[in-house]
């Protein structure tokens, strides 16, 4: 009996494999130069939406800080056309409108947001929800119109009280979606253990869901301040602004962007370079509130929350 021939591979064959090796390698190379210059494209893309910002820091810092001074945030505005003075009443103001916005704005807002999570199914949750968002999209200064025509035409001024509703008016769709958006985050099980032992539907949502979503609802706050910080729309219907010190709720008020607006639009010199300083430490203030937030967001989901 003979022994059994050895197949060899045939030419054929083998200038097949070694075509299929080309095609894979000249695949892989057009995969890696299509990846390579889309990862260069989105880094350009991440660049150019950057660059506003650096540039707006770069030109407040070049041409108000050398503004910024002790008397800045120590003195009132001088007389019109007197070199010198501050912004110190404008500053206290802003933290007084927002004050009021807050005391205003957050409860309602969270209260609302708790209730599109906890009934999301029910038709006026859907219907809240939608006017949510066309409030959220509603320009500033037809919400300030708003305030102006049931709160400042009725009692004949303007009062740093209208100033205040009508900035809470805009914090309640912001702080409303995201306080829905957290407490839906909450898992099921841990309302479904409150139940077990006995809790009522309402203090379950209020005592377990709610203070187990509050990082993230203070997060969204701390978002909704840092978006109203620097309206001017709302303030010119309501708040008008002061030149003087004036803390009271029924009398006008000054406020930084009111301040900023006045003066950039001023024919004075000195009123523009006060201008730059307020707009830099108003940023400033939008800047430490933004790193609040961020902060606040680290200590609760980690790391991870980058």
């Amino acid at each position: 009996m003979s022994a059994p021939a050895v197949r060899l591979p045939s030419p054929l064959r083998g200038s097949g494999q070694q075509r299929a090796v080309e095609r894979t390698r000249r695949s892989l190379r057009r995969r890696r130069g299509v990846n390579i210059v889309m990862i260069g494209i989105t880094w350009f893309a991440a660049l150019l939406a950057t660059l506003p910002l650096v540039l707006i820091l770069w030109q407040l810092l070049k041409q108000g800080a050398s503004s910024i001074s002790v008397d800045f945030f120590t003195k009132i505005p001088k007389p019109p056309g007197e070199a010198g003075g501050g912004m110190a009443n404008a500053i206290v103001g802003t933290m007084v409108l927002i004050g009021v916005a807050s005391l205003f704005g957050l409860p309602v807002g969270i209260g609302a947001g708790l209730y599109l999570a906890e009934q999301r199914g029910a038709k006026l949750a859907t219907f809240v929800r939608f006017l949510s968002d066309v409030l959220n999209g509603l320009p500033s200064i037809v919400i300030g119109i708003f305030a102006w025509q049931f709160l400042v035409r009725p009692i004949g001024h303007f009062s740093a009280l209208a100033g205040g509703v009508a900035l809470g008016a805009m914090m309640i769709p912001l702080v409303t979606r995201a306080t829905e958006e957290m407490i839906r985050l909450v898992p099921t099980s841990l309302r479904e253990a409150a139940l077990a032992l006995g809790y009522s539907k309402w203090r379950t949502s209020l005592v377990i869901v709610l203070r187990t979503a509050l990082p993230g609802i203070v997060t969204g706050a701390l978002v909704a301040v840092a978006r109203i910080a620097g309206e001017t729309a709302p303030l010119l219907f309501t708040a008008m602004g002061n030149s003087f010190w004036s803390l009271s709720l029924t009398q006008p008020i000054a406020a930084l962007p009111l301040q900023i607006f006045l003066y950039a639009t001023g024919p004075y010199d000195e009123w523009h370079r006060l201008a730059w300083a307020g707009a830099a430490v108003l940023i400033g203030l939008v800047l430490v509130i933004s790193v609040a937030a961020r902060f606040v967001t680290r200590s609760r989901f980690g790391r991870g929350a980058d």
